[in-house]
């Protein structure tokens, strides 16, 4: 039943299917805004709800007992979550359709650029692009209508990101990269009709395209954008941001209680913050502490995006000898340390991009260089095991390699699983070889300041009424951070509601059960034992995630009090 589940949901989701390396669907894009899409994925969602009655939980094996929670709750949360007209504000600056889209024609994504047919694939997802901007143009102008906008905070930013895809040089697209990267091994025929063929597009289709949505936006829908940045200023939107702090968080937590973990732990890391500050014998407050790692020059060692990438990969050639203390099992895929590309470094944040099992596609940590004289260091090791290795490098593959994993669990969206082990992650820094001076513990700190400030301002603008710029204050307030990169942040609190929260609920649900396994098993604990029994099953919801890990716990006490 699982299986083909997820032969249908990847029929109707072809740009999933290529994420997994599976290309059958190559020549096609959902249009995941329209409502013929809506209507078959919400199809889809009931029929295998009611599926699930055929089969009684208690007499299934142990594994499947897992994938019926982890089905059932993906189901109900799916279909939970259609009730609310997303598709009405399809666009923001930190991810949407167009913009995973470029990623894809430049050829640095999920789409490959290998044989002849890859580029004819390619050329067929274009017509599915135009129809995808057609519809968020319809749907938008629906949402005018309904007083259901973007903030314009947000769309703002969306304008400049469209406008650098309006070439007047069809050379210089993004959307060329393909043909300036030809493979040898075509014929001069075959380069020649594909060389026309994409001019074509990009100059008949895909300008056009953009240029439509760039002209709607700056004329018809930037006027009419909302000055209010809360989700809670739509209609149902209070309701709303309940059900995304339930979603990306997995638990039944509420906005003020997700608000008052927020306050506690940003006290709790503040004192540890002054803890260093005291350890380097800094004179001023924290305010003055943050300004001076922000601005002296010993944190700023580099002159080229190449030292920055080789400052990433000493960090990886350190933690590598560390890595069996910690792991019994580690992923088979290969991995690859790479900037963001210039277009979208400024408003994209460093993040990993699952690869393949088969070795077609590595792992890859992306991070923006914006400048790299004013890349600072002792934010890059606590960086690196959050998004690389052992953060969702390992995690996510772990999860892809095995073959035990459903693979409807391998698309569902686990947040606060996922990021918490990445913010767990950074906690292994010292067991990892890291964290060898008190700046780069500042960094740890930071990053996990960082992530329980979400907690208060993301709560704080879509619940309780915070403005842009109390959000942002909250943030320098606390965090060794410039503002513009407040502002960054923020707006993508702003853009995405309750995404953020995931990280922090996760990463303290890990703690936690740790502590309580460490107690119960005392001198038998296992850490690597431990991290694999975390990672084996895949990302789920954390309270089947903690259910399952109380399990383990109690089968390891009943096999030692065995022996």
């Amino acid at each position: 039943m699982l299986d083909s589940y997820y032969e249908e949901f990847l029929k109707l989701n072809p740009t999933v299917a290529s994420s997994k390396g599976d290309y059958r669907y190559n020549d096609q894009l959902e249009n995941s805004l329209s409502q013929p899409y809506r209507a078959q994925m919400q199809a889809l969602f009931t029929r295998y709800l009611d599926s699930l009655k055929a089969y009684n939980l208690q007499q299934l094996p142990e594994r499947d007992k897992l994938s019926y929670q982890i089905f059932r709750y993906d189901l109900e949360k799916s279909l939970e979550g259609m009730q609310y007209m997303t598709y009405l504000t399809p666009m923001n600056q930190m991810g949407d359709f167009r913009l995973s889209f470029s990623q894809m024609g430049s050829g640095s994504s999920v789409h490959p650029f290998k044989s002849v047919k890859d580029y004819d694939d390619f050329l067929k997802r274009v017509t599915g692009f135009v129809a995808q901007t057609d519809t968020a143009i319809a749907n938008m102008r629906k949402g005018l209508v309904m007083n259901r906008v973007q903030p314009q905070v947000v769309m703002v930013k969306v304008l400049p990101q469209i406008k650098a895809m309006l070439v007047n040089d069809v050379t210089k697209s993004l959307f060329y990269t393909p043909i300036k990267n030809l493979p040898t091994s075509f014929s001069a025929d075959e380069k020649q009709r594909l060389t026309t063929a994409y001019t074509e597009a990009i100059t008949q289709q895909i300008i056009p395209a953009y240029n439509r949505l760039y002209t709607f936006i700056q004329n018809d829908y930037l006027p009419n954008t909302r000055q209010t940045v809360a989700l809670e200023a739509l209609p149902d939107g209070k309701d709303q941001y309940a059900y995304l702090v339930k979603s990306w968080t997995t638990t039944n937590l509420s906005p003020d209680e997700v608000h008052a973990i927020g306050l506690s732990e940003v006290k709790r890391i503040r004192q540890a913050m002054e803890n260093i500050r005291q350890q380097v014998d800094f004179k001023g407050d924290l305010k003055a502490f943050f300004q001076y790692v922000f601005t002296d020059p010993k944190f700023f060692p580099y002159k080229t995006d190449e030292d920055v990438v080789n400052g990433f990969q000493k960090i990886y050639e350190t933690i590598k000898p560390h890595l069996a203390s910690q792991f019994n099992v580690v992923p088979k895929t290969a991995f690859e340390i790479r900037p963001i590309e210039k277009y979208r470094a400024a408003t994209s944040a460093a993040h990993y991009m699952g690869g393949t099992p088969d070795g077609s596609r590595p792992g890859v940590f992306y991070f923006p260089v914006l400048d790299a004289s004013k890349y600072s260091y002792w934010r890059m090791e606590d960086l690196f095991l959050h998004e690389a290795i052992p953060g969702h490098h390992y995690q996510i593959s772990l999860q892809t390699e095995n073959p035990a994993v459903p693979n409807f669990q391998k698309v569902g969206r686990y947040g606060a699983y996922v990021e918490g082990w990445g913010l767990y992650a950074e906690r292994l820094g010292k067991d990892l070889g890291l964290y060898s001076d008190p700046y780069q513990v500042l960094g740890q700190l930071q990053g996990e300041m960082h992530r329980a400030i979400r907690l208060v301002v993301d709560s704080g603008m879509h619940h309780k009424g915070w403005t842009r710029e109390q959000a942002v204050q909250y943030s320098l307030d606390n965090e060794p951070t410039t503002e513009a990169t407040a502002i960054q942040e923020v707006e993508r609190y702003i853009a995405m509601p309750g995404q953020a929260l995931s990280y922090k609920i996760g990463e303290l649900k890990i703690i936690e059960i740790r502590q309580r396994a460490e107690k119960a098993l005392g001198n038998r604990f296992d850490v690597r034992a431990f991290h694999d029994q975390v990672l084996k099953d895949g990302a789920m919801p954390l309270a089947i995630f903690e259910a399952k890990m109380n399990t383990w716990i109690k089968t390891q006490q009943a096999s030692s009090k065995k022996s």
